[in-house]
């Protein structure tokens, strides 16, 4: 298995920047600009020789971006010739809700073929790939175990490694790539928001775990994909990176994918994190909270981020964490599991906190998680410090096994 591949320059180089545009969802100015950080897609001259005179497939969604302009239609007006598209959830360009099924298409502006991996089927079948040379898959990931980006890629790399196709990685920073904590996950909990032994937050960008699943033998059937990686450029774990393009939809802001590895198992509770207003995953509220807090604000439904958002049209109370330093998050190291013994604490019906079911596998608490201990524990009153040790030693087994496949060190 190659980790990486190196490859001569390319004049088309020039010719990229000419197609780039100003962003049309930018999240603020990223910090890492003034580091130089360059990602793997944004080097063109590594990989655009590679793609020339082969037919190539490409999973996408909005994030597969060349600076501003989508990898997809600057590589097509290139001249490189893309065969099909693979949309993941949310689709290919970003228009479907969370959850919701996504069927085939073919892309308007390009008039390529998409076929969609959060439909009818969830990986690339053999009729698929027949007329494909090359994979390249390139989307943005936020580091967490429950984001169905690990999902989609691995599935792709199992079926690259049945069909003997290469797999192209672009890679990209991880925006909360210093943040390694959380329960591993009980494989008997295994689902699609958990598919493997890791824990909440891995700290890993899509290459490094591309070469995890390929070296712990995670793919099905112990397959190898045969995998290159274009890795990003002056980039480290704990940089704080802020990105470009809203990697999904209901998280459109910076503040908001810092605090996704702890409000994301609010999906679990009762307690509404804020889908049905256009600051999701910044905000924590429940109607029966009433009287307990001042701040309040009232899910609705909202076409393309949560059509039928818990609580709707209900006023909640609770947290408002739009201003949260999260540096502070950042310092620590830690998921800020606090947040969920206070709101467990001050909820008057403690037998419903962990009773909301959602219509799909983000309702249940325990797959969250990892683990059917840390409900118990949330509901018995156990200290964070009770509860961290528990996730010991399999953090720290996880934390040194991790070592074997940085690319960033």
């Amino acid at each position: 298995m190659k980790k990486t591949i190196v490859l001569p320059l390319a004049c088309l180089f020039s010719l990229v920047i000419s197609f780039c545009k100003p962003p049309l969802k930018s999240l603020g100015v990223a910090s890492s600009e003034k580091a130089g950080i360059q990602t793997g897609a944004d080097q063109t001259d590594k990989y655009l020789p590679y793609l020339i005179n082969k037919r190539v497939a490409v999973l996408a969604n909005p994030t597969t971006v060349i600076a501003h302009t989508h990898l997809v239609d600057s590589l097509q007006k290139l001249g490189i010739h893309i065969v099909k598209v693979f949309g993941p959830e949310h689709g290919f360009r970003g228009n479907a809700s969370a959850g919701a099924k996504v069927a085939d298409e073919v892309d308007p502006a390009t008039g390529i073929p998409v076929i969609s991996l959060y439909g009818a089927k969830s990986k690339p079948s053999k009729e698929d790939l027949a007329d494909v040379d090359i994979m390249v898959y390139d989307l943005q990931d936020v580091g967490c175990r429950f984001y169905t980006n690990i999902n989609a890629l691995a599935r792709l790399m199992e079926a690259c490694a049945e069909n003997g196709k290469e797999l192209l990685i672009l890679d990209r920073p991880n925006p909360n790539g210093y943040l390694i904590d959380g329960p591993i996950l009980d494989m008997k909990l295994k689902s699609g928001i958990g598919m493997f032994p890791i824990p909440i937050s891995h700290g890993l960008t899509i290459g490094e775990f591309a070469q995890m699943l390929n070296g712990e033998g995670w793919l099905a059937n112990k397959e190898k994909c045969t995998i290159h990686i274009i890795p990003v450029a002056n980039y480290a774990h704990d940089m704080a990176y802020t990105l470009p393009v809203q990697p999904s939809p209901n998280l459109n802001t910076q503040q908001s994918i810092m605090l996704y590895p702890t409000l994301c198992l609010f999906e679990g509770t009762v307690i509404s994190q804020g889908r049905g207003t256009y600051f999701p995953f910044s905000v924590l509220g429940n109607p029966e909270l009433k009287g307990q807090y001042s701040f309040n604000f009232t899910p609705t439904g909202i076409k393309g981020m949560a059509e039928t958002p818990l609580h709707s049209d209900q006023v909640c109370y609770g947290l408002d964490l739009r201003k949260y330093n999260i540096n502070e998050l950042h310092k620590s190291g830690k998921i800020h599991i606090q947040w969920m013994i206070e709101m467990y604490k001050a909820y008057p019906y403690k037998e419903k906190f962990f009773d909301y079911k959602q219509s799909r596998e983000m309702g249940n608490i325990d797959k969250l998680a990892g683990t059917t201990l840390f409900k118990e524990q949330i509901m018995a009153g156990v200290s964070e410090e009770e509860i961290r040790k528990t996730w010991e030693p399999g953090l720290s087994q996880f934390k040194e096994m991790r070592k074997k496949y940085l690319l960033y060190p």
